[in-house]
């Protein structure tokens, strides 16, 4: 399967900077993937982005979306993906709607009417939805300037997905949302790529949304410093372990050790897993217990991890 997306030794250094933002990165995305590009403050996670959108130029290396090369057909790019930028740029003197129809005509997905109501049946269709997966029913035809942050967010969302992209960038997408919004988008973002086989590229500080996606790419200093599955990443760096505790500490201290479980006592004992099944190891223990926890590791404890070691 060719790759919707190939960055080879991709390398960006700015004016009077005394290093690489970004210093000969390498990977591949798949068609349909969910990659997560992670990295702390400064990685060059947007700098990456920005150059993958065509809206910032590279010092050097290869970059193809959709098997066009980036310095060749950037237009071509250009109307293959969609973009969430982490900061809003709308214009706030329009409404809502004229943001949106303004992206539209941009993209040569209708020709311009002067209004909403002179525009064709498929794009008041798509407006509307849209409008209506995120809440903004009522605001629509609102100037974006008294928006609060989440509502220009959501406003972004809508003005992306007009053109229904092959390639989705996503950058801190649910930044400035409430929970129950965050969830209502990726509900709606999860059904667009089943059902159009979108790629997504998410960058995010919300290390639960990246559980979701298919691989992992963690950079630092402009470097990748791992990359994998969510899966994979936890199990390289962190361990599942047991919590226990018992009235009679001394009985369990001594099962612990007759059964050859590595542990370490403190304010209770934790139980390093390694092959064995939870199941056996609980099984195996006969104080009565007052404390049974089992620890399995998120990928925000394998990122941090990560991150810390590379340092």
């Amino acid at each position: 399967m060719k790759p919707v997306i190939k960055v080879e030794n991709l390398v960006k250094r700015y004016k009077s900077a005394d290093r690489n933002a970004v210093d000969g990165i390498s990977f591949s995305v798949d068609p349909g993937e969910f990659f997560a590009f992670l990295g702390p403050n400064g990685a060059g996670k947007t700098t990456t982005i920005s150059i993958l959108t065509t809206t910032l130029s590279k010092s050097s290396g290869r970059v193809e979306i959709a098997g066009f090369d980036l310095d060749q057909n950037a237009n071509k790019v250009r109307s293959l993906v969609g973009v969430i930028f982490q900061k809003p740029s709308l214009d706030l003197n329009l409404t809502a709607e004229e943001n949106v129809r303004l992206h539209a005509v941009l993209y040569g997905l209708y020709s311009f009417r002067p209004t909403f109501a002179m525009m064709p049946p498929g794009y008041k269709k798509r407006v509307s939805e849209l409008a209506e997966v995120l809440g903004i029913e009522d605001e629509i035809f609102k100037p974006v300037k008294t928006f609060s942050g989440g509502m220009k967010r959501k406003m972004e969302i809508i003005r992306s997905l007009m053109h229904q992209p092959k390639v989705l960038f996503l950058d801190e997408p649910t930044e400035g949302l409430d929970p129950g919004s965050r969830r209502s988008l990726w509900e709606y973002l999860q059904k667009i790529r089943r059902e159009q086989e979108t790629t997504f590229f998410l960058s995010t500080h919300y290390l639960e949304e990246a559980e979701l996606s298919d691989r992992v790419c963690i950079i630092k200093g402009g470097r990748v410093i791992a990359l994998g599955t969510p899966l994979e990443i936890k199990k390289s760096i962190t361990e599942e372990y047991l919590l226990v505790d018992a009235e009679d500490r001394h009985g369990l201290r001594k099962e612990l050790e007759k059964s050859g479980l590595p542990f370490d006592e403190g304010q209770s004992f934790k139980v390093d897993i390694g092959r064995r099944s939870v199941q056996e190891i609980i099984q195996s223990i006969r104080t009565p217990l007052t404390l049974l926890k089992i620890h399995s590791p998120s990928l925000e404890d394998a990122y941090l991890e990560i991150v810390r070691e590379e340092t």
